[in-house]
């Protein structure tokens, strides 16, 4: 009499044999997701160019902007001139400046007000009052200060990742559980012991999402001193177009503008998932 073997079935969420684990289940995924967002850049290329191309007049007028077409063709000719790529290199040098430096003291601010009654009641009223200041208001204030155009950008761009850095810091220092350093405490851990191997890493994202706001509010306010006192860069070369009726290189300067945007914010953010990977992740969100 032989004995029937039966294979036990795979537990629920085990990776089979073939390509139909999770992670081969989340490529397909992933590549629709992508899919689905270059579509969308090019739909709005398109109506874009249908609305310009046609004359358009409902509400807003589109008579007067360049087609898409023609902004392509000026991006095409601007990108085989040093002039570019010299702006360019002009404006990622005064946001890596400005914005590492309000990294460094805008996460040590937070820290500090967060963990210190003597910090919180030094600072805290100096940085609340200064808070809601506009960074471009601060233009006039640079020009004061700094004898050189190029300190004063980078200053304009120091305030503007300063705050928010700061706030979320602080929040985030705050929201760290006191169960965490009371079990340190517990340990014989000191007062140095529980910043570095708790309250940090505790608050890493809040820190992060405060870094990858910062970094947005740095470009927006560096274009606009560039605009007004800068004399080089791509702030600058945009409304340089703008004076000499160059609508078609203002589109490309506004474009240049959002994909530096949007590559350093994305960059923060991918350092900020690399420095937090210890956290636990959401079912069917990709690493």
């Amino acid at each position: 009499m032989t004995a029937t073997l039966r294979q036990a079935p795979a537990p629920a969420g085990a990776a089979g044999p073939g390509p139909r684990g999770p992670a081969a289940a989340r490529r397909p995924a992933a590549w629709r997701r992508r899919a689905l967002r270059a579509l969308s850049l090019l739909a709005f290329a398109g109506l874009w160019q249908l609305l310009t191309a046609a004359k358009v007049q409902f509400w807003v007028r589109f008579d007067h902007l360049p087609t898409a077409v023609q902004v392509w063709q000026a991006f095409g000719r601007q990108l085989a001139t040093d002039q570019y790529w010299q702006d360019l290199a002009d404006s990622l040098r005064r946001i890596g400046s400005g914005f590492l430096l309000a990294a460094v003291l805008g996460v040590a601010a937070g820290v500090a007000t967060a963990r210190s009654r003597w910090a919180s009641d030094l600072l805290g009223p100096v940085l609340e009052v200064l808070r809601p200041v506009p960074a471009i208001a601060l233009v006039p204030v640079a020009i004061m200060l700094f004898p050189d155009n190029e300190q004063g950008i980078v200053f304009i761009t120091f305030a503007a990742a300063f705050f928010p850095v700061t706030v979320s810091t602080r929040h985030a220092v705050r929201a760290v559980p006191p169960l965490w350093e009371e079990a340190v405490r517990t340990m014989g851990g000191g007062r140095w012991r529980v910043l570095w191997s708790v309250v940090l890493p505790g608050a890493l994202p809040g820190v992060a999402g405060g870094l990858s706001v910062g970094i947005g509010v740095s470009w927006i306010c560096v274009i606009s001193a560039e605009m007004v006192s800068g004399q080089f860069g791509v702030g600058y070369r945009t409304w340089q177009s703008y004076t000499v009726l160059d609508y078609p290189g203002v589109f490309v300067g506004m474009a240049t503008i959002g994909l530096l945007g949007w590559l350093t914010s994305g960059a923060v953010e991918l350092l900020g998932r690399r420095v937090t990977r210890w956290l636990p992740t959401r079912p069917g969100s990709a690493r």
